[in-house]
This record gives C-alpha cells, sequence and structure tokens, in this order.
C-alpha cells in the first residue's frame, strides 16, 4: 500500500471509528504513540486494535467527516506529516478536533504513528457529553 493510500484508509478507518481497519494498516510490530499524553502507547497490530476499540466505544463523539487539511512529505521518504481535522458531533453539539499525525510506512505497513491531538478539543467533546 503507497503511503496516499494509507493515509486514506486511515482517515476511512477513522470516518466509521473501525479498529480493525485501523490495526489493518499497521506493521506487526508498529507503534502508536500519543505525545500529549492523550492515552498510553500502543505497541502492535493488536495492541493498536485493543487501544482503538476501547477509545472508541467509550467516546459519545460521532463522527461525520475527516477532512485531510494536507499531507507534507519530508526529508525521509518513509515520514509524511498529515494535517487533518476531524468533525462530529456530541449531544446534538457540533465540534471539531485538529490534529497532526507523522507516520513512519514501511513495505506498505505504519510501523510508527506519532498522534498529536487537539487536547482542549478532546476537553470539549468529554464537557458536551
Amino acid at each position: 500500500m503507497s503511503v496516499e493510500e494509507i493515509v486514506t484508509a486511515y482517515h476511512a478507518a477513522m470516518l466509521h471509528k473501525s479498529p480493525d481497519e485501523l490495526a489493518d494498516l499497521y506493521a506487526e510490530d508498529g507503534l502508536h504513540e500519543f505525545p500529549f499524553g492523550a492515552a498510553p502507547p500502543f505497541q502492535g497490530r493488536e495492541e493498536v486494535r485493543r487501544g482503538y476499540h476501547a477509545m472508541w466505544d467509550a467516546t459519545p463523539f460521532e463522527i461525520d467527516e475527516v477532512r485531510r487539511v494536507a499531507v507534507h512529505r519530508t526529508e525521509d521518504p518513509e515520514v509524511v506529516v498529515v494535517e487533518q481535522t476531524v468533525h462530529g458531533t456530541v449531544a446534538g453539539r457540533h465540534l471539531t478536533v485538529p490534529g497532526l499525525l507523522v507516520l513512519r510506512v514501511r513495505d506498505g505497513g505504519i510501523v510508527h504513528t506519532r498522534d498529536y491531538m487537539d487536547t482542549s478539543a478532546i476537553a470539549r467533546i468529554r464537557d458536551a457529553a
């Protein structure tokens, strides 16, 4: 899978809130980190699956759209930076969560993700719930 296909599939998994779709994009030993402390890191495809299952099942935030703002190529051909906004509703209130993904893709799978979410937006989701 190309980087472009992975980014598209990643956003589709988010839209569907599908931990299986998301985990299937990862290498078996892939790492998913949350540098701003939203959750502990997930080590390995199956932990990504379990971790996102727990997170997405627990949130009342219904995702309406995942908008790709930009994909930035870096000097390292394995690494891209994805700017995105997630639009959705919770308790009838529309909210937007901006974020950045730093993805390292090797041999068609994600080997490392650094997931930077706007923690103030996450707090607004929790408050609205």
